[in-house]
């Protein structure tokens, strides 16, 4: 149960005075649906005002707050150009104060002729003539601006306004409790911060630079505690050893000869299956690296050990692909196994559901439809999750109550994680890392192209296809507008489909589940030749037959995602290609990031490299990104951070694992605060 006394924290926005039905959308587009979202919604940045006597004192471009008088005011003739006010400061220089559209009303109400007014805005220059335009704040005298000299700048969604924002943010902070204090007193008095409360409301004025650090503090605290906990919690549960005799292994038939990486890999999770703790293990993995490998030698000690495995994939297409592939490596060993959607229905399921009920299926791969609470298994021994970012960890909790003792859980991700952030967000784990790839697999060649010779491209493409081949087509991401993620890609696709005709399928995140599974089911199967989607298409999409990935305004992506798009070809023995189009203005991080496209293809060093060039971005941003658990704390504070505040969770865990101590207590309440429960949940009685 969530203490009482973060109750008033919990309240829905529409508490707030000021919200009604109208307001609530566009807070809800933030994220702002409770009293403690608004609370959290830190200014991104500030503007610092400097109060001047005369324009004389000021430079163009400068912030500033003046005296001035009203001349007179000018409308354009046409009524479509600019309204001006003319005034003059106290030596008599002029200022033009530009409004534009209906923001007019505006100025004929504030600004009447004669009248002395204090103004805050930017200072321009325009022709021979100093200007402000829109000016942001209009008073009638001094005292009225006082508080706009060093103004918060919030993020904002259609229909909020800054002062809006401002007024929601001063209520929620009204309303803070006094909580205990949950940081360690040494850390408290070396770092110097203020109390919670205070800290919260000092960053939402900018004035004490310490202020942000303690609320990122927090955060990476709540989270490595609620990390630990689920560690301990593991520790204490019984699992059962798996230790195989080797038999169905020998028999496998693999495509090629083990890495040093894989055999490594699968002698660490070798130990942990042997042990009587269940495993916790995360299998990162580059595109390609083989963890499908892995996977199936760690699923095959689990059945030579008399236990079943189940693999998870986020998705049914997904799932397909796994269970052919591993249909096919399994084929000499004569080991059953089956595939569970939400699809199947009637007999068929009837007989899977029997067989894994008896044990006559030790393997099965499938949706989240295989922890439905109709799947009984006879003893299921070992969970294999691929794409651990798709499924929280309260998820994977639910999927280790299916077992009659707690299941081994191996992990995968595609997704390569610079050491730093592995700690932020697989805390819980140990990590086994592919850092090679199998022989055979060949580089795919990248090239950087300008936008403008798109029409080269489109010739290229049609030779690729006339071939055989397939392609891929991914537009490009404008931020944070995924509306016009969709036009750039349904534009694109109709100007590819006017040459290629029903050759070309598209997939975005609107289309329904249905048809975007159709529409990557007749590309996966060949039955198109060309997929146009956005950022959307799915991590681990096999198609050994696509040899080329157009990627259109590649600048705009991180070097992350440019890595995991470049790995949906060359999976086949043909040679790929991955073409990066670009765009005529490119700023210097945009230039080395696609030279280190072309430099490289190892997945981990790319990510440090992201890490380097855009402070996470990619790994830390909302878009397809296995995202970080992380709204407050930004990526300088994690790497500055997350060490200390690692370390202090430890202390507290060894000194008091069931945090019934005073600063347990308050610690507590720190995982509520920041919806970390599921962590609290699992101590014994809480």
């Amino acid at each position: 149960m969530r203490p009482d006394i973060l109750n008033p924290l919990f309240a829905e926005a529409e508490t707030l005075e000021g919200v009604g039905p109208k307001l609530k959308k566009p807070l809800e587009k933030l994220g702002l649906t409770r009293v403690r979202d608004v609370a959290y919604h830190l200014p991104d940045r500030f503007v610092t005002r400097r109060p001047i006597d005369n324009l004389d004192a000021a430079s163009v471009g400068e912030q500033i707050v003046v005296p001035l008088t009203v001349t007179e005011h000018r409308s354009s003739r046409s009524g479509r150009g600019p309204y001006t006010v003319m005034a003059t400061d106290a030596p008599g220089n002029y200022v033009a104060l530009t409004y534009f559209g209906k923001a007019s009303y505006t100025a004929k109400k504030l600004l009447p002729v004669g009248a002395k007014r204090w103004v805050a805005g930017r200072l321009d220059q325009y022709g021979q003539m100093l200007q402000i335009v829109h000016p942001e704040h209009v008073a009638e005298d001094s005292s009225g601006l006082l508080g706009t000299l060093n103004e918060p700048v919030y993020s904002l969604s259609e229909g909020l306004t800054q002062p809006k924002v401002a007024g929601l943010a001063a209520q929620a902070l009204a309303r803070l409790p006094e909580l205990p204090e949950w940081i360690e007193p040494g850390q408290y008095a070396r770092a110097k911060w203020p109390a919670w409360a205070d800290a919260l409301r000092l960053a939402h004025k900018g004035e004490h630079p310490a202020a942000r650090d303690r609320l990122a503090y927090d955060e990476l605290l709540a989270n490595s505690l609620a990390l630990m906990l689920v560690r301990a919690d593991n520790k204490r549960r019984k699992g059962q050893p798996l230790r195989g005799d080797g038999a169905l292994r020998g028999k496998l038939d693999l495509p090629f000869p083990l890495t040093g990486a894989q055999s490594r890999s699968i002698g660490e999770i070798e130990g942990d299956l042997a042990q009587d703790t269940p495993m916790l293990r995360l299998l990162q993995g580059d595109v390609g690296s083989g963890k499908t490998v892995v996977a199936l030698e760690a699923m095959l000690i689990a059945v030579e050990a008399g236990a079943q495995a189940a693999l998870l994939a986020p998705t049914e297409i997904l799932a397909r692909q796994h269970f052919e592939t591993l249909r096919r490596m399994l084929a000499p060993t004569g080991v059953e196994i089956a595939l569970l959607t939400g699809r199947d229905k009637g007999r068929a399921r009837e007989a899977i559901l029997m067989g894994l009920h008896d044990g006559s299926i030790p393997i099965v791969v499938g949706t989240h439809a295989i922890f439905q609470d109709t799947v009984a298994y006879r003893n299921l021994g070992l969970i294999v999750i691929d794409e651990q970012h798709r499924f929280g960890v309260s998820q994977r909790l639910m999927l280790a109550q299916k077992g009659r003792v707690t299941p081994h859980t191996l992990a995968m991700t595609a997704t390569p994680i610079p050491r730093t952030l592995t700690l932020a967000q697989y805390g819980e784990m140990d990590v086994s890392r592919l850092d090679e790839m199998p022989p055979g697999r060949q580089a795919i060649d990248t090239v950087v192209i300008s936008q403008e010779r798109i029409g080269e491209v489109v010739d290229r493409l049609a030779a690729q296809l006339e071939a055989g081949a397939q392609a891929y087509w991914v537009c490009p991401m404008v931020r944070e507008l995924e509306t016009e993620d969709i036009a750039a890609a349904e534009a694109r696709y109709a100007a590819l489909r006017e040459r290629f005709g029903d050759d070309v399928v598209l997939v975005h995140g609107q289309l329904r589940p249905e048809l975007k599974d159709a529409a990557m089911e007749r590309f996966a199967s060949g039955n198109a030749k060309l997929l146009v989607a956005t950022t959307v298409i799915e991590v681990g999409v096999d198609v050994p037959n696509a040899t080329l990935m157009v990627i259109e305004q590649a600048e705009r992506f991180g070097l992350a995602q440019l890595h995991q798009l470049r790995g949906r070809v060359g999976r086949g023995s043909k040679k790929s290609v991955c073409l990066l189009l670009r765009g005529e203005a490119l700023s210097e991080t945009g230039k080395e990031r696609l030279a280190l496209m072309r430099e490289t293809q190892d997945g981990f060093r790319l990510a440090e490299e992201d890490l380097r060039l855009r402070g996470g971005g990619e790994l830390l941003g909302t878009r397809q990104s296995g995202d970080t658990p992380f709204r407050v704390a930004d990526l300088d504070q994690i790497q500055r951070l997350l060490p200390i505040a690692h370390e202090d969770a430890r202390l507290l865990m060894d000194r008091d694992g069931g945090l019934s101590s005073e600063r347990g207590e308050a610690a507590r309440i720190l995982l509520y605060l920041f919806e970390r429960d599921w962590g609290v949940q699992l101590l014994r009685g809480g």
